[in-house]
């Protein structure tokens, strides 16, 4: 019938629309450089990698990033591209990304999220727009990523790593400036630091679109990229591999060197800590499987799942822990309330934990109450407020883990 007919026809559209997209990602194949320049920067290389995947035709490799990870897409064909490039490599992918995480939450999710199964071949790492957008303290994006950095060649120095740099609207405004957007700085100090690989696809993207190659309202389209801006990422990753596997390959793995550390405050012992663990509860609850009752997003991994709760002003937990820096990880919705903590006793602090997202969406946050602490035990003791921010509708605190450094 002619309804059938049309829908078939739309279908067609689309799906041609989408094939030019992806063509036009793939102008240029991996091998070609985009406006004859590279913009990654291979540093100590991925000999290791190499080895392991040519040689013990094994491979395990991590991807530990944001909604951009966690969408798949670039993901998806890096891992096709692996399978083609060792075809008799048994290869297990771990895929930890998460909407809305950045460097700081990567640095405590870390053993559970990545080396939960045993160490790790080679490391992808993201977290350029999400720092962007979550925090204005630009020492947190340092001290996050080399918590990343150091953390996981502390679990093995034979890991490879590679830092990816995302593209978001914000950066390719500071790089037309003449500036590089802080996440970025921060991040590459870290991989320099310790001689890991990095793939500035921010730029990248910025350099083609003022090149005048594509655009980005009508074929990258957001900072979660189009089918064309994902082909393109994939490309790229693509290119610097073949290069790195261009060269000989190694008569063995090599451990990591480890650096002298690049900020003392940096979290590099991160972990969960248990919400088990806290104690002296008023009016706080212990719910086995939270959701929410509002009927608002959430993401993975917080929700269904234990949390400590309450939406009362004024009440309270206390845990204690050894190290020197203390955090919470949280869900920040519609009714997400101010925060008080003290720290040995040294007077309470306030915390802000709405954000321009809660309107919306149970964020997942991670939120730092203090990480230049002296090594040695400390007692917290953590309470809600009385007054909210002026566009929260209450004051919740929902936790899920204490973040511990």
């Amino acid at each position: 019938n002619t309804t059938m007919i049309k829908m078939i026809k739309f279908s067609m559209v689309v799906c041609f629309l989408l094939a030019i997209q992806v063509s036009a990602a793939s102008r240029y194949e991996p091998d070609v450089l985009p406006l004859g320049r590279a913009y990654s920067d291979l540093r100590d290389g991925l000999q290791n990698c190499h080895f392991q995947f040519e040689r013990k035709k094994a491979g395990r490799i991590a991807f530990l990033g944001g909604s951009i990870t966690a969408g798949g897409g670039w993901r998806d064909h890096t891992m096709n591209y692996f399978r083609k490039r060792f075809p008799e490599t048994e290869f297990e992918f771990i895929g930890a990304g998460i909407s809305s995480m950045g460097s700081v939450p990567h640095a405590f999710r870390l053993e559970r999220d990545v080396f939960l199964k045993g160490p790790v071949d080679l490391l992808f790492v993201e977290a350029a727009v999400n720092d962007t957008s979550n925090t204005s303290e630009i020492l947190h994006m340092l001290r996050g990523m080399e918590g990343v950095v150091r953390h996981a060649r502390s679990i093995n120095p034979l890991t490879d790593i590679v830092h990816l740099h995302f593209v978001m609207p914000a950066h390719m405004v500071d790089y037309k400036k003449g500036k590089t957007p802080d996440s970025i700085e921060q991040h590459e100090k870290v991989a320099s630091a310790y001689g890991n690989p990095t793939l500035n696809l921010s730029l990248e993207v910025t350099d083609r679109i003022q090149a005048g190659e594509f655009t980005w309202n009508e074929d990258f389209k957001n900072l979660h990229p189009s089918p064309f801006g994902h082909r393109l990422y994939a490309n790229s990753i693509a290119r610097m591999f073949n290069t790195a596997f261009q060269k000989p390959l190694s008569s063995a793995v090599k451990p990591h060197a480890l650096p002298d550390i690049v900020d003392r405050k940096s979290y590099v012992n991160g972990r969960l800590g248990s919400i088990s663990s806290v104690h002296h509860l008023k009016d706080f609850k212990w719910n086995p499987a939270w959701k929410p009752i509002d009927k608002k997003d959430t993401r993975s991994g917080f929700v269904h799942v234990p949390a400590l709760v309450s939406t009362q002003s004024g009440a309270s937990f206390e845990f204690d822990f050894n190290g020197t820096g203390v955090g919470l990880f949280i869900t920040s919705g519609p009714d997400a309330g101010r925060v008080e903590f003290n720290i040995d006793n040294a007077g309470f602090r306030p915390l802000e934990t709405f954000t321009r997202w809660s309107r919306s969406l149970h964020l997942p946050w991670a939120v730092i109450l203090d990480d230049g602490l002296e090594n040695g035990p400390h007692h917290v003791r953590v309470r809600i407020a009385e007054e909210h921010h002026p566009d929260s509708n209450g004051t919740a605190l929902r936790v899920f883990h204490l973040l511990l450094n």
